[in-house]
């Protein structure tokens, strides 16, 4: 895998993400070069199953400055590529409760071409939110104690 050319914070903070897949996304060819570019914006995007078929919602790309005025709507939902297993496993976790599907990353292969990786995740609540950031403060106080003995 390359490079992430933008990542969802967001849903590391706030979701228990268990399982994660690489799919391809339908893109216009202006939004490619858009993403290329980094002008991706995650906020508030999911995914959702549709008739057996799964599809990003108000994943925000921003139009490419160089294209004509023919330019897609930023937020229009797009379509993901999987296999039909796939996605008939997606649809099957997401029906469980309290679980949502959500974009983590995208990035270009090594064929050059745009993937996104979702996950499946439960929502966190204010308490594991907490355990995080000690956690983590504990971990960089060790590292920096590690650090002045070396």
């Amino acid at each position: 895998m390359s490079d992430a050319i933008a990542t969802n914070k967001k849903a590391y903070q706030n979701l228990f993400l268990s399982e994660k897949w690489e799919c391809g996304i339908e893109l216009k060819g202006s939004e490619v070069k858009s993403v290329r570019a980094g002008e991706v914006n995650f906020k508030d995007a999911y995914v959702e199953g549709d008739k057996g078929e799964l599809w990003i919602c108000n994943l925000h790309i921003a139009p490419y400055a160089q294209a004509s005025y023919l330019n897609p709507d930023p937020d229009r939902r797009r379509k993901l590529l999987l296999h039909a297993k796939e996605v008939k496993r997606i649809t099957g976790l997401l029906t469980q409760q309290r679980s949502t599907c959500v974009p983590t990353r995208i990035y270009l292969n090594k064929r050059g071409w745009v993937k996104v990786e979702i996950a499946i995740g439960q929502g966190k609540k204010l308490y594991d939110k907490r355990a995080d950031i000690k956690r983590r403060e504990s971990d960089r106080e060790m590292a920096r104690a590690v650090r002045r003995k070396a």
